[in-house]
C-alpha cells in the first residue's frame, strides 16, 4: 500500500513531468515548486531559477544540512517511444523525461522537507534547495546561491542511486589539444604534416597513467572522445583538433591534474573548465555513519552531480537508477519515490 505522502509526491513528480524544464529554460517548472511551497505554508525564497528554504525554527547557532536536487533535464532522448512529457504510470513505474533524474529524488527529498519543517529541538537546521541548470553545470544554477544561503556543514545531493550512499564522486576536466602542422596541396611534399602526427599523440594519451587509485573509483582516467581536422580532400590542414576527457578521482586535487597535461602534453592543451572537482567525505562523518547503521551501502560515483560544485562535505543518495538517466522512455518506480522518502528519513533519524 501507498501512504497519502508519498501518493502526493507522486502527484507532483506527475505535474514536473508535464512541464518541460530544460537547463536555461526552468521558469514554468519553477511555478510549480513555487505553488507547492506555498500550499504547504513554507516561506521560500527565489533566485533566477533557483527555490530554497529554510525550516521554521531555524537556529543560527545550529549547524546546517542542505537538501538538494535539481529541476532542469537534458533534451528527450531521440529513441523515446511514448510522449516524454506525458506521465504514463504503467506496471508500477512512471515514464517520462525526468521522472528518473531527478524527480524522484526532488520529490522525495521535498516530502522529507515538509515532514520536518515544522519540527523543533533539532540538532541541525535543514535548507531545502531546488535548483537548475544542472545538468550544464551551470553558473546558474547551485552554485549561484551558495553565497546567499546560509553556510553549509554537509549536504545531501538528490539523484538516482538506488538509494545507495555515494560517499565519493569523480571530477572531470575536458581539455581541447590541438596538433599544428603546415598546411599544403596534397600534390605536394609535406614533412610537417599535422594530420601525420597524430598517432604520436594518441599513444601519448593512452599511456598515461597516475599513481593513485583510488579504493572507490579506481584511476584517473583519460579518454580521446572527439578528433577533427580537414575540410577538402586535396587539402592537408594546418591542425588537427582533439577533445580529452578525463575523469578524476579523489585522491587528486583538479589543479594538479590540470597542471600535469599542460606542462607534459607534446601538443597545446587547454582546459574548457576547472570547476568540475572530484569530491568525497570522511568514512568518520556522522552521515556515513547513520547509513552504515541502518544497512545502505556506501560506494564511489562514476558519474557527475552538482557536489562538484560545493565546497563543504556531502554525499549522494537518491531514489531510481542513474543508467535510466538521459535513456528513452526514462521511469521511475512507484514503490522507489516511496522508499525515498522513508530512506531520507531513517537516515536523517540518526543524527537529528
Amino acid at each position: 500500500m501507498i501512504d497519502n505522502q508519498s501518493k502526493d509526491a507522486i502527484k507532483l513528480l506527475k505535474k514536473i513531468i508535464k512541464t518541460p524544464s530544460f537547463s536555461k529554460k526552468e521558469e514554468d517548472v519553477v511555478k510549480i515548486l513555487e505553488s507547492w511551497f506555498k500550499e504547504n505554508g513554507i516561506d521560500y525564497k527565489r533566485h533566477l531559477n533557483n527555490l530554497w528554504a529554510g525550516n521554521k525554527y531555524f537556529n543560527k547557532k545550529k549547524p546546517t544540512i542542505l537538501l538538494n536536487s535539481h529541476h532542469d533535464t537534458v533534451q528527450p532522448n531521440k529513441s523515446f517511444t511514448i510522449d516524454p512529457f506525458y506521465p504514463t504510470e504503467k506496471d508500477g513505474k512512471i515514464f517520462g523525461l525526468g521522472s528518473n533524474d531527478a524527480g524522484g529524488a526532488l520529490v522525495s527529498l521535498l516530502y522529507l522537507f515538509k515532514s520536518i519543517y515544522l519540527s523543533q529541538n533539532m540538532n541541525y537546521n535543514f535548507i531545502i534547495a531546488c535548483t537548475a541548470e544542472e545538468e550544464i553545470a551551470g553558473t546558474n544554477g547551485i552554485k549561484s546561491i551558495l553565497k546567499k544561503i546560509p553556510k553549509i556543514d554537509f549536504g545531501i545531493i538528490g539523484e538516482p542511486t538506488q538509494m545507495k550512499l555515494s560517499i565519493a564522486e569523480r571530477g572531470l576536466i575536458v581539455f581541447d589539444a590541438k596538433i599544428k602542422g603546415k598546411p599544403s596541396h596534397a600534390a605536394h611534399e609535406n614533412i610537417d604534416n599535422a594530420i601525420e602526427k597524430l598517432p604520436k599523440i594518441l599513444n601519448w594519451f593512452n599511456q598515461i597513467k597516475f599513481d593513485r587509485v583510488s579504493k572507490l573509483l579506481g584511476p584517473v582516467k583519460t579518454t580521446i572522445t572527439q578528433i577533427n581536422a580537414g575540410f577538402q580532400h586535396n587539402v592537408i590542414p594546418s591542425e588537427v583538433d582533439i577533445v580529452v576527457d578525463v575523469r578524476i578521482n579523489e585522491l587528486y586535487d583538479i589543479n594538479e591534474i590540470n597542471d600535469f597535461f599542460v606542462s607534459k602534453c607534446p601538443c597545446e592543451i587547454k582546459a574548457r573548465s576547472l570547476n568540475l572537482r572530484p569530491s568525497s567525505i570522511s568514512s568518520n562523518h556522522k552521515i556515513v555513519k547513520s547509513a552504515d547503521s541502518i544497512g545502505i551501502e556506501s560506494y564511489g560515483s562514476p558519474t557527475l552531480s552538482d557536489q562538484a560544485l560545493l565546497d563543504f562535505p556531502s554525499v549522494k543518495i537518491g531514489p531510481g537508477n542513474s543508467k535510466r538517466s538521459h535513456s528513452a522512455d526514462e521511469y521511475i518506480y512507484v514503490d522507489e519515490v516511496k522508499e525515498g522518502i522513508e530512506v531520507y528519513k531513517n537516515l536523517l533519524n540518526k543524527i537529528i
